[in-house]
């Protein structure tokens, strides 16, 4: 039925390997903008109930009453217990972390990619 609307020369089912490559980029950005919406609003229900319940029993109940996906749920848990421990964690032990942090190399997202197109050159 719809095959009129969409016909298939317009919209391959098979990408090239440059349209995989953003289309994956962008789906993690999307991914991570969702998670970091969970963790702000898990925050939120944390201090808003937390003179309900505890705070692990608070991140649960949000987990289960918004139906988060497990892969996404332990994600969004482990990150919004990382925010709430910040407060415990001394502030000069954050700093020498931190400045370890900063000394990691570049990304360099296109080298394995350009060196398999200059091998498929080659031959």
């Amino acid at each position: 039925m719809f095959g009129r609307w969409f016909p298939e020369s317009i919209f391959n089912r098979k990408l090239s390997p440059s349209a995989e490559k953003r289309l994956r980029l962008a789906q993690a950005r999307a991914e991570e903008s969702i998670i970091r919406a969970h963790v702000d609003n898990a925050l939120m229900f944390v201090d808003t109930l937390a003179e309900d319940m505890s705070f692990d029993r608070a991140l649960d109940s949000y987990v289960r009453v918004m139906g988060i996906p497990e892969p996404m749920a332990s994600t969004v848990v482990t990150r919004t217990l990382v925010v709430l421990g910040e407060e415990l964690v001394p502030y000069r032990r954050r700093a020498q972390e931190s400045a370890e942090d900063d000394q990691r190399p570049a990304l360099r997202l296109n080298d394995a990619s350009d060196a398999k197109a200059r091998a498929v050159r080659r031959a």
